[in-house]
């Protein structure tokens, strides 16, 4: 497989833009595939390589590359305007959709990415509630803003990236995920808690999957001590479900955060929940949130494209296709006896080496990365893009069919019968 064009490109991106990238996870060595054209499950490289991706621009896509539906909602809009400082009727349409879909929306705010959502959440949280600090999950991401920058377990809580002021999270705690006990443990000592936010299935430290009854008791425990849940569905929402993980765990909390389908592949957030607790937002409430482009009439129309393409029966087909593929590549790593598991949720798949069990952040991370990485570019040159680290996850959408997934397992069956 020849890059040259991809490599004379990072030669000269890189004196433009650090690393040669606008998001660190896009990074890996000697230098990043650059893309020219997607369609479907593919996508071809300005090489001329062609793809399955099964990265999927970490997510968005969950109809594939280049949707005809998206596309012709897109440019009609695109005749009428692209952005008015107003509110738009395509506007009013997403948020509308977003209120009847998923369950704790009684009203919504929409944004223009996760990290504006997560960001506006945890202020309304606290300005709502009066309290300061919040609790996140250790492992989970919820954008790249300071109050969120954190890992830890205990309730301890360290910054892994530097700029960030010491008084910048000095507010925020950090536990474990499928461990209520550290729940508990945190609310007894902390009296002043705004919020739990979390990802209720973690799409950050791969897939991770909630332990039985795990949200139900997250959702009592915050309830009996008068903090808000916040889930950030920027991955799960209209992903796993219509409703989100929300809809498919019967787990509702009081606010959530959603992205990147809302968007049908364009930027895009929002912020949703009671409507006691959405009022407090400005202009009717004193808790401020703007963005020049909040409510983007493309991204919206993108998104409610997206949206409507996604009948109950496609969910049930990407479900039943994750599956599939858990299935196999679990039964290949038996087949080779190679320490692995595989972690699955609707359309959502990751594939972890060295630990027969992976439940939580420390366990994600304990993974053979080395192998992992190995795996990438196997797999690279077998004609499947997947994402770069082992942190991520694996996104179908309904544009993969049965023969590019025979395809990818056969392909890591092969990797497999030739790891040492």
């Amino acid at each position: 497989m020849k890059t040259d064009r991809s490599g004379s490109m990072y030669s000269e991106i890189c004196n433009y833009t650090p690393r040669g990238v606008s998001s660190p996870v896009r990074a890996f060595d000697p230098y990043p595939i650059f893309a020219d054209s997607g369609k479907g499950c593919m996508i071809t490289d300005v090489d001329g390589n062609e793809y399955v991706d099964l990265c999927m621009a970490y997510g968005p896509l969950v109809l594939g590359h280049s949707n005809i539906k998206v596309q012709i909602a897109v440019r009609k809009q695109i005749l009428k305007g692209s952005v008015f400082g107003m509110p738009s009727e395509p506007e009013m349409d997403l948020l509308k959709r977003i209120c009847t879909d998923v369950p704790c929306a009684e009203m919504a705010r929409l944004t223009n990415s996760g990290t504006e959502a997560t960001m506006h959440a945890v202020r309304l949280a606290r300005g709502y509630t009066g309290k300061d600090v919040i609790v996140k999950i250790d492992g989970g991401f919820h954008g790249s803003h300071n109050d969120v920058l954190v890992n830890g377990t205990g309730g301890a809580a360290r910054t892994w990236s530097a700029g960030v002021p010491k008084g910048s999270i000095e507010n925020t705690r950090c536990i474990s995920y499928n461990d209520t006990d550290a729940l508990v443990s945190v609310l007894e000592k902390e009296k002043d808690v705004a919020a739990v936010l979390m990802e209720p299935i973690p799409g950050n430290m791969g897939v991770v999957l909630p332990g039985k009854g795990y949200l139900e008791e997250v959702r009592e425990i915050t309830k009996e001590n008068d903090v808000l849940l916040i889930f950030d569905e920027v991955i799960t929402g209209y992903r796993v479900a219509k409703g989100g993980a929300q809809e498919l765990t019967g787990v509702t909390p009081d606010m959530c955060t959603l992205g990147k389908i809302i968007g049908g592949g364009y930027p895009a957030g929002a912020l949703a929940g009671r409507k006691e607790i959405m009022m407090h937002l400005e202009p009717s409430g004193n808790v401020y949130e703007a963005g020049t482009f909040s409510g983007n009439p493309i991204t919206a129309v993108a998104g409610l494209a997206t949206i409507d393409e996604m009948l109950p029966c496609r969910y049930r087909k990407l479900a039943k296709k994750s599956k599939r593929i858990q299935k196999s590549l679990k039964d290949s790593l038996e087949d080779h006896r190679i320490a692995g598991c595989v972690n699955q949720a609707p359309s959502m798949f990751q594939v972890f080496f060295g630990r027969r069990f992976v439940s939580d952040a420390m366990d994600a991370r304990d993974t053979d990365g080395k192998r992992y990485d190995e795996l990438f570019r196997f797999m690279l040159n077998e004609g499947f893009y997947l994402p770069p680290s082992k942190m991520e996850v694996n996104f179908l959408s309904i544009a993969h069919n049965n023969e590019v997934i025979d395809r990818f397992c056969e392909s890591f069956d092969k990797f497999l019968g030739g790891v040492q």
